[in-house]
């Protein structure tokens, strides 16, 4: 044997030899760094890949379709996909209530809160659970009609299928953009590009904002890739692995860690400053319109710097509107005590999608309203499955000038608890849509709460007898602008009558799906004729609509704007013609599915009343 080869084996040996001693003395950062260049050579992700469609669907804002039924609910997100690759308009997808900016000009619009962030633009939600925890790699969303609505995709750290829960639940966004214009409704695969995480996750959830869409989005599955071991980034991609980036400052730059947003609450220590400059010299309201205009977190960053600003921007009179929806993933027991001593004098407050999962309790609530309650004139609380029975009893009790309450899907409220409303009788604003609110609670609250203004009824599916509801609402509710019933199941043409005649000053009446009502019986000609002042009427897929009732709404109805007579076979071209001559306000006119109304028929309108936004929509 020639002495080379064993000179090459010793140096071999003692080349492995430095890289075990390396390996066990080197750092994180040479580890990772070494890791880094490695993988540049070698392709990536380092194990399998594993693709897995949404197993379940936990959680949701709203849906068109019903609560009974399958047909365009949040629930359709499950499993493989029904429709995709075909595009159009079908039963078997996931579609949100709302669509476009219509819902914003109608007379139960509500004013928006101050202060809301620039970023956060979200309006719907839904969380998906699937079977296997991994470190995402991919998120494909088919979209099946209209694509383009979401805006933001997030991971949670909590596994929903987990016998022990976590003591803190992190969500963290994988991506996230403004609202974007996509050109035409055809399906795609949407597949943007995530950040990666450094948790397996198995909970993920899309926020939608559908402003500006032409009509309603629909959504038919959702792919997760994943990998089961942490991926070690490309040098391409980064020359720094995940283990070496700093968890506050992430949370910092994707805002969804609870504990950095509670030191900004909390009171620290104070820097002395000789004197605090040019400060000292402007009025006091001056800084305090200037400050205004900070988000919350702003504010709370600035009070961290001097005395003088910490004065300014723990004034109570920053914190007369508040919303920290906005902040969902941060909002905690902790948030709620921080804040405190800021908001005795809060009027409105919006903790919409905030508390799910024990972040906030009932307790935590109730100490936080009963110092911060007195004032209250708008609460929102949509989402907030924390609420229990104790909560509504708190919110009557300490929130005696309450005009306004919305538990939108607060679907977790057990149905005798909505009794405690009735207590609150400077009620005008009441959104009960998704609730189990039943009969009983509701002609309660009906009786007591006689200043209503605005009430959303829509698929609360408690409710037995809604004719009887109708009744009540023309006797007690004579204020009553705008009413929702979408999806009520059994009110009749007596009903209609009851309300008509009660509540002459609706402005927004919405009937969609509402099967039991029949053209035939007069109910709709009844409705033209006693609400004159009438600005939106909902009446989709109610197939029995008529010229009849077009022409009377032509003749009675002329500050009308907004018009949905989605699937009815009986209304012509004439009428509507009519309609739209009289009806100078009218902005939306939605004849989808309407036999009669061909596109070319459409056309022609659409030329002749350019003001006009004309839907028709088929399927493909």
């Amino acid at each position: 044997m020639s002495p080379v080869f064993p000179m090459l084996t010793v140096l071999s040996m003692f080349y492995y030899m430095c890289l075990r001693r390396r390996a066990r003395t080197a750092t994180r950062g040479e580890m990772n760094s070494r890791r880094a260049i490695e993988s540049n050579t070698r392709a990536l992700p380092i194990n399998v890949e594993i693709v897995q469609y949404a197993k379940e669907v936990l959680d949701f804002s709203s849906h068109y379709g019903s609560e009974n039924s399958m047909s365009y609910t949040m629930w359709n997100l499950a499993g493989i996909p029904n429709v995709y690759p075909s595009s159009g308009d079908f039963t078997q997808t996931a579609v949100f209530r709302t669509y476009g900016t219509w819902w914003d000009r109608c007379p139960s619009a509500r004013l928006p809160f101050k202060r809301t962030p620039p970023t956060f633009c979200s309006q719907d939600y839904v969380e998906l659970a699937f079977e296997e925890p991994v470190y995402p790699t991919a998120v494909h969303i088919l979209e099946t009609y209209h694509p383009g609505a979401v805006v933001r995709i997030l991971a949670c750290s909590a596994n929903p299928y987990s016998q022990n829960p976590p003591a803190e639940v992190r969500w963290e966004i994988l991506w996230s953009e403004a609202p974007t214009k996509v050109n035409g409704p055809q399906a795609r695969q949407f597949t943007p590009c995530i950040k990666q995480v450094n948790f397996p996750t198995n909970l993920i959830r899309l926020e939608v904002n559908s402003s500006l869409l032409d009509y309603y989005t629909e959504l038919d599955a959702v792919v997760l890739h994943g990998v089961k071991e942490r991926p070690v980034l490309s040098l391409k991609t980064s020359m720094i692995d995940m283990n070496d980036i700093d968890e506050d400052e992430d949370e910092e730059k994707y805002g969804c860690g609870m504990d950095t947003l509670n030191k900004q609450f909390s009171i620290v220590t104070l820097r002395e400053w000789p004197t605090n400059g040019y400060f000292d010299k402007l009025p006091y309201e001056l800084i305090q319109l200037i400050l205004s205009h900070l988000t919350v977190p702003d504010l709370c960053r600035l009070a961290q710097t001097c005395k003088l600003l910490y004065q300014h921007c723990c004034d109570p009179l920053q914190y007369i509107h508040l919303s920290l929806q906005p902040y969902w993933a941060r909002i905690n027991d902790t948030s709620l005590e921080y804040l405190q001593s800021r908001c005795t004098l809060i009027q409105w407050l919006n903790l919409s999608w905030t508390g799910n999962r024990g972040a906030i309790s009932v307790s935590g609530f109730s100490r936080f309203l009963k110092v911060c309650g007195s004032e209250l004139v708008r609460l929102e609380l949509s989402c907030g499955h924390f609420l229990n029975e104790t909560c509504l009893e708190v919110i009557t009790e300490m929130c005696p000038n309450l005009q306004e309450l919305n538990l939108s899907s607060c679907d977790k409220i057990p149905p005798q608890a909505f009794n405690h409303i009735a207590k609150v009788g400077s009620l005008k604003r009441l959104i009960l849509y998704r609730t189990k609110v039943e009969q009983t609670a509701l002609l309660s609250i009906l009786n007591f709460c006689s200043e209503l203004q605005h009430l959303s009824l829509g698929s609360c599916v408690m409710i037995e007898d809604y004719d009887l509801i109708a009744s009540m609402m023309g006797a007690k509710c004579k204020k009553l602008r705008s009413l929702d019933l979408w999806r009520c199941k059994n009110i009749t043409e007596s009903g209609i009558a009851e309300l008509a005649s009660g509540c002459q000053l609706l402005e927004e009446l919405d009937l969609g799906w509402c099967p039991t009502l029949q053209s035939s019986t007069g109910c709709f000609t009844n409705l033209a004729r006693k609400l004159p002042n009438l600005q939106k009427l909902f009446l989709t897929a109610n197939r029995s609509v008529c010229d009849t009732d077009i022409e009377e709404l032509a003749a009675n109805c002329t500050r009308l704007r907004q018009l949905d007579i989605l699937g009815t076979r009986m209304v012509s071209p004439a009428s509507l013609r009519k309609l739209l001559e009289s009806c100078k306000d009218l902005s939306l006119l939605d004849v989808s599915f309407c036999s009669q109304i061909d596109n070319r028929v459409v056309l022609e309108l659409n030329a002749n009343f350019p003001n006009v936004f004309i839907k028709k929509s088929f399927t493909q």
